[in-house]
Formats: C-alpha cells, sequence, structure tokens
C-alpha cells in the first residue's frame, strides 16, 4: 500500500530523480515538448515545498512519486476556452510525476485529494497520451483550452467530488 505525505527540503534530490524520469518517459511516448529537459524548475518546486503544496507518494518507504496539490483559485484556469463544469472551490494536481516503478500511482492520488472536499482540476498537454489516457478512465470532464504560465496550451479538464 501506498503512503503520501508532505515533501520535505530533504526530498529534493529525489525529486529531481523523479522530473528527470518522467520528462525522458514523455520524450519516449512522443511528448518531448509539455516539460521540456527544465520543468518543473527547481524554483517552482521549491515553492510547493515551503507552502505546504507538495506531496511524495512512497512504496515501502521509497519515493516513486510526486505530485502538487493546491487549493484555492490557480492564475491560469481563469480564462478558458471552454467552460468549467461550476464555480465551486477547487483544487488543482499539478506536477504530478512518477519513476514508473509501480502500477496505480493516479489512483492512489486521486484517492488522497479526494479527501479534501473540493472538486479537481487538471491540464495536461495534448501529446500527453498516458495522462489523457487516466483522466479518461477516471471520469474527468473535458472543458477547455488553458494558456500555461509559459504561454503554451494545455486541455483543461475537471471532476465534481
Amino acid at each position: 500500500m501506498y503512503q503520501i505525505r508532505k515533501t520535505t527540503i530533504e526530498d529534493l534530490d529525489e525529486l529531481r530523480r523523479i522530473f528527470r524520469i518522467a520528462r525522458e518517459q514523455m520524450k519516449s511516448d512522443g511528448n518531448p515538448d509539455q516539460w521540456k529537459d527544465d520543468r518543473p524548475d527547481e524554483e517552482l518546486i521549491l515553492k510547493d515545498i515551503r507552502k505546504g503544496n507538495s506531496y511524495v507518494v512512497e512504496n515501502n518507504e521509497k519515493i516513486i512519486g510526486t505530485f502538487a496539490f493546491i487549493i484555492g483559485i490557480d492564475p491560469t484556469y481563469i480564462e478558458i476556452d471552454g467552460s468549467w463544469l461550476n464555480d465551486k472551490e477547487y483544487g488543482t494536481i499539478h506536477r504530478i510525476a512518477s519513476d514508473g516503478t509501480a502500477k496505480g500511482l493516479f489512483q492512489t492520488v486521486l484517492d488522497y485529494v479526494r479527501g479534501f472536499g473540493v472538486d479537481i482540476r487538471i491540464d495536461t498537454h495534448e501529446k500527453n497520451t498516458r495522462m489523457l489516457h487516466l483522466l479518461e478512465k477516471y471520469g474527468f470532464v473535458r472543458c477547455g483550452i488553458i494558456i500555461t504560465d509559459d504561454g503554451t496550451e494545455r486541455i483543461a479538464f475537471q471532476k465534481i467530488v
């Protein structure tokens, strides 16, 4: 069974490792542009940790995945080419990544964030076929297109909890 806990500064090397693996997996899946070679940048990861929004997923006390979950208005979600399902309070999953050593990480993360009692929003690149498959599998509704902080388009999804 996986365990989720808040990320600490001491976990930073493991997060670097996981994001490096995730970037390589995206490239091999035909999605070289979503995180390029430098995303998520370390400043953003440190900000997530300081604000208490970063989490790690452990299996037998080994970090196998990470994600950020941020409750409140996401600036990149204010404007959408499309429409959200509602205007209720929500949390956004960002920067979810795995080292590929275990199955079911996304389900574990979803089960965890549902416990916050808010709707869930997430976005992904049009070429991220793995994430698109998972979002469809777990009942997320495609709401439209948003523009990220680096000016690129992402497909935005919402799940009502």
